[in-house]
Formats: structure tokens, C-alpha cells, sequence
């Protein structure tokens, strides 16, 4: 093989690998794209840390999303819960607003019967309502906890909710 060939082979070489670097590089950004829709698709936010207090029976992960209290008077976060999993019943001195964001969930304010909850929904709890939220038997539950008027304090813990009060859905 002479010079002239060897320089031509070297070149197509280069170039043939210069475009596979391309072409994997390409595949490499779409994805990581896909990966992404798969996980805005599934979640808009990270699940968070597992929530280990005794005011949660069953599995939750909270992610704080908004905690500057002095600046805007509230707090939000995600709250990500395994079928089954709920809130203690418990009140916010200044309200707090639920938006659900994925699977279905319960809602029940005290002395009331329970609502069923669905992505999309929007519950607007007014200040000192004693009320308990949390995933359906079947279904993970995700919603955006919005505590509103931080300044009049912060959540008040109450009694887990029994087996009876959260299987009464529907009854």
C-alpha cells in the first residue's frame, strides 16, 4: 500500500469515526430527553425524603418545594404517598390548599364523609379545619401542599385516622 492510500484510509477512518462520535453523542442527549419525559411524566418533582415522624401512617416522601416563610407567609411541598398511606388528622392555623397531580387520593375534614380526589383537583381547607389527606387503597397519590398564612403558625398534629375512618369511603 502506498502513501497516498494509507493518508485516504486514515482519513475515511477518522472521518467514519468522527461521525459515529456524532451520531452517539446524538443518542446520548435524546435519551437523556426521553429520560426526562419519562420522569416529568411520572413526576413533576424528585419524590423527596422519606417522611419518618409518627404524624404519617404508611409510606410518604415530602420535598420541600418553598420554604421562605418571612418572604411570601407560606411553605410548600410535594407529597408523594403509597397506596394506603395518610396524614394524622390535624389543622393549619392559616389554611392550606392541596393541588393533585397524580394517582387518586382522600380528603376528609372532620365530621364530614370522605371526598375522592384526582389529579387535578384543588382543595382550598380554610384555617383551623380539622381534616386528614392521603393515597386510596390502590392507587400512589402525589399533590403540591400549599400552607398558607405561615405567620399565624405552623400545622397542628391530632390522632392518627383509624382503619374504620379511612375504609368508610364510600359508605
Amino acid at each position: 500500500m502506498n502513501n497516498k492510500n494509507f493518508l485516504i484510509m486514515n482519513k475515511v477512518f477518522l472521518f467514519l469515526t468522527l461521525i459515529s462520535l456524532i451520531f452517539i453523542g446524538c443518542n446520548y442527549e435524546a435519551e437523556k430527553e426521553n429520560n426526562r419525559a419519562v420522569e416529568t411524566e411520572n413526576n413533576i418533582f424528585p419524590k423527596g425524603d422519606l417522611i419518618t415522624n409518627d404524624y404519617f401512617t404508611g409510606e410518604a416522601w415530602l420535598n420541600m418545594l418553598v420554604t421562605d416563610k418571612e418572604k411570601f407567609d407560606l411553605t410548600a411541598g410535594q407529597v408523594f404517598f403509597e397506596p394506603g398511606a395518610r396524614t394524622n388528622w390535624h389543622s393549619h392555623p392559616g389554611g392550606q390548599i392541596l393541588l393533585c397531580t397524580k394517582g387518586k387520593g382522600y380528603y376528609q375534614e372532620q365530621g364530614k364523609p370522605i371526598q375522592l380526589l384526582n389529579v387535578g383537583d384543588v382543595v382550598e381547607i380554610l384555617s383551623d379545619i380539622v381534616h386528614w389527606h392521603g393515597a386510596s387503597h390502590d392507587s400512589e397519590f402525589i399533590h403540591i401542599a400549599i400552607s398558607t398564612q405561615q405567620s399565624k403558625g405552623s400545622v397542628v398534629w391530632m390522632e392518627p385516622v383509624t382503619d374504620e375512618e379511612y375504609n368508610s369511603y364510600g359508605k
